[in-house]
């Protein structure tokens, strides 16, 4: 199929290379160049803009950091709206709000396209091997035209019509950073009290206690770099997306308030830009200790 693909980012480059890499013709365009050129040298072609990226495209997909970059690519001058062909399928794997991508859908279908959301979880090494869960929501026949192309990067996850999937994907990152921020006050309070650090870990993985974060970002944690392949800003996002969801539900997530409150923190102090677990390095400074451990710990996102 001909694929546009809007985004390349630390999880959108390697998105791309496997909707490549599953034989489909894929045009790129993001806002740095230089960003492209792996992809270029594996057989991708280069947009100068998102307009050029989403014409002639069967399927157009944008991955972007947020709301605000979403609505300009798609809504702004030379955006995929004023590219996007009629019987085209414009799939938004950003993590986003779900009222957005309903109002650019009414807008995608005055141009005679269809769309999909499909915000994925997965982390970069998820992207790198085609192994993101991605969920999606949407009409039953638009995905199956496009499931071809999503199955390229991972397992989909249908979650009903749109809006919900960045529910569902929301919901699973509330989890997460919960998850990040109680792993963090586990593994400082086991150490504070005299246990080593190795076996603290071992006694999480092996107990009712264990989860795909701990498994997965535990590494990051003890290598002392956090895993800057996302940013706190990113994660406040995220929790913002998932308060406004909360307000809209009229459901109270007092925890999930708590922890929102412990990511602002950590991005005053350490700076948006830099790495979503130094919330964790937030409580260490606070406790005053460190949770470095000895080991060959491969960067997921490089490895």
């Amino acid at each position: 199929m001909r694929v546009g693909f809007v985004g390349l980012g630390h999880m959108g480059e390697n998105m791309a290379a496997r909707v490549l890499a599953g034989g489909h013709d894929v045009a790129v365009h993001d806002l740095d160049r230089s960003r492209s050129a792996g992809l270029m040298a594996a057989g991708a072609t280069w947009s100068d803009h998102p307009a050029a990226c989403a014409a002639g495209a069967e399927i157009v997909i944008t991955s972007l950091p947020g709301p605000s970059q979403c609505e300009q690519v798609v809504r702004g001058s030379n955006g995929v709206l004023s590219g996007i062909g009629r019987g085209a399928i414009w799939v938004d794997m950003t993590t986003n709000r779900g009222q957005l991508v309903c109002k650019l859908a009414s807008e995608m279908k005055a141009r005679g396209a269809a769309t999909l959301e499909a915000p994925v979880t997965g982390a970069v090494d998820g992207a790198r091997k085609g192994k993101l869960t991605i969920f999606v929501g949407g009409e039953s026949d638009v995905l199956a035209h496009a499931n071809p192309v999503l199955e390229t990067m991972g397992r989909v996850i249908v979650c009903g019509p749109l809006g919900t999937g960045n529910v569902t994907k929301l919901v699973t990152n509330l989890l997460w950073f919960t998850h990040a921020t109680a792993l963090g006050e586990a593994l400082v309070l086991g150490k504070k009290a005299g246990v080593e650090l190795g076996v603290l870990w071992e006694a999480i993985k092996s107990s009712v206690a264990d989860s795909f974060v701990a498994r997965h970002d535990a590494p990051s944690i003890f290598a002392g770099h956090y895993d800057p392949s996302f940013s706190l800003d990113l994660c406040v996002k995220d929790l913002a997306l998932i308060m406004e969801i909360a307000k809209s539900a009229n459901v109270p997530i007092e925890l999930g308030q708590l922890v929102k409150d412990r990511f602002e923190r950590a991005r005053q102090e350490f700076g948006g830009a830099s790495a979503e677990l130094l919330v964790v390095k937030l409580l260490e400074d606070e406790a005053g200790t460190d949770l470095r451990l000895a080991g060959s710990w491969p960067k997921h996102w490089e490895a």
